[in-house]
């Protein structure tokens, strides 16, 4: 699609992406670059005893930081030489994501504003846990895309 014809989809769901699954290693590695390695997030013997979900969850900025991955594939524009993340508004984790869980993400695509030498886009993202009908996190992503 190219970007001009963005427009038109303003105001509906551009795409579901396939589960992804949030694996011990991939939370472990997400702390270490962090520097936050709290026990809910890291002691899986702890977390079990201890933690209400019974086991170590994801952190929530994991679970964010995943919109960018999830995308890739949801609304793909022909002419974009640069996509850059603008920013987020509106950004709650109703939900724990467990370790070993799958998440995929579900983009409604709210608003295309023109901007020089591109266009603005702003999704409304749900990031959903296989097996939940609660979503893990949702926000409002501002992308910006660049001709």
């Amino acid at each position: 699609m190219k970007m001009e014809e963005v427009h038109q989809l303003a105001g509906t769901e551009v795409g579901v992406t396939e589960w992804f699954p949030i694996t011990q290693d991939r939370i472990d590695v997400f702390a270490a670059a962090t520097d936050d390695a709290q026990w809910i997030h890291c002691d899986p013997v702890r977390a079990e005893a201890e933690s209400p979900y019974g086991t170590t969850i994801a952190h929530g900025f994991l679970t964010l930081s995943m919109i960018s991955y999830l995308s890739r594939n949801v609304l793909t524009l022909d002419n974009v030489r640069l996509r850059i993340n603008y920013g987020l508004n509106k950004v709650r984790f109703p939900n724990a994501v467990r370790a070993g869980a799958k998440v995929r993400g579900r983009f409604v695509l709210e608003q295309v504003n023109d901007i020089a030498r591109g266009i603005e886009t702003v999704f409304g993202v749900t990031i959903e846990v296989e097996g939940s009908t609660k979503p893990c996190c949702v926000a409002e992503w501002i992308v910006r895309q660049y001709r």
